[in-house]
């Protein structure tokens, strides 16, 4: 049985487990694409296993897409850290009526400093939830209107719509530029 079998099982033993065999689930295939967390979608290049502080496991091998970053995941760690398939079509209708959606945030966190602001952005970016993305793009915006943003502020606006921008477009198989152009017509119609 290959490892790279979508949704294959496996066992091995774990050498703290002290439970026998352990099942783990390949959840993703190699070629595929994925989302880690802060890092935005990644491709899977490999499934290795490596032997590390003396425990034996199975790694996903993930290369961050635009990147020469290179992360591993432990195929039993992989769900705990965020590691999770790119949205789907449905999903994105939903991140736009995030991005139009103006009436419920009178003054979107602006009564907070920017540095609490700056903290409970990044938490959101690095939660890996793609809608929290979503919704940390449309306060900054709603925010900028309001007031000048921080250089800070301007960072996470950035690193917000980059990530939205990468998954939606690997979402609906179009270019970057397509999204950004769809994207930044809704933030400007929903001012």
């Amino acid at each position: 049985m290959t490892l790279d079998i979508i949704y294959a099982m496996f066992s091995w033993s774990g050498a703290n487990s002290g439970m026998g065999d352990n099942k783990i689930e390949i959840m993703f295939k190699v070629g595929k694409k994925a989302v880690y967390p802060a890092h935005g979608v990644v491709q899977v290049k490999a499934i290795e296993s490596k032997e590390i502080y003396g425990t034996k496991k199975d790694y996903y091998i993930l290369e961050v897409i635009d990147s020469d970053v290179t992360v591993m995941v432990p195929i039993d760690n992989a769900e705990s850290v965020g590691l999770r398939h790119v949205i789907s079509k449905s999903q994105i209708t939903r991140i736009y009526k995030i991005l139009k959606n103006t009436s419920k945030v009178e003054r979107p966190n602006g009564h907070q400093s920017w540095n609490k602001r700056y903290r409970e952005y990044s938490d959101k970016l690095k939660s890996g939830d793609i809608f929290q993305v979503a919704h940390v793009l449309k306060d900054i915006n709603l925010l900028q209107n309001a007031k000048d943003l921080s250089f800070g502020e301007k960072r996470i606006m950035d690193s917000a719509l980059s990530l939205l921008v990468k998954e939606i477009s690997i979402a609906k198989n179009l270019k970057e530029a397509s999204v950004t152009k769809e994207i930044d017509k809704i933030l400007t119609t929903s001012d």
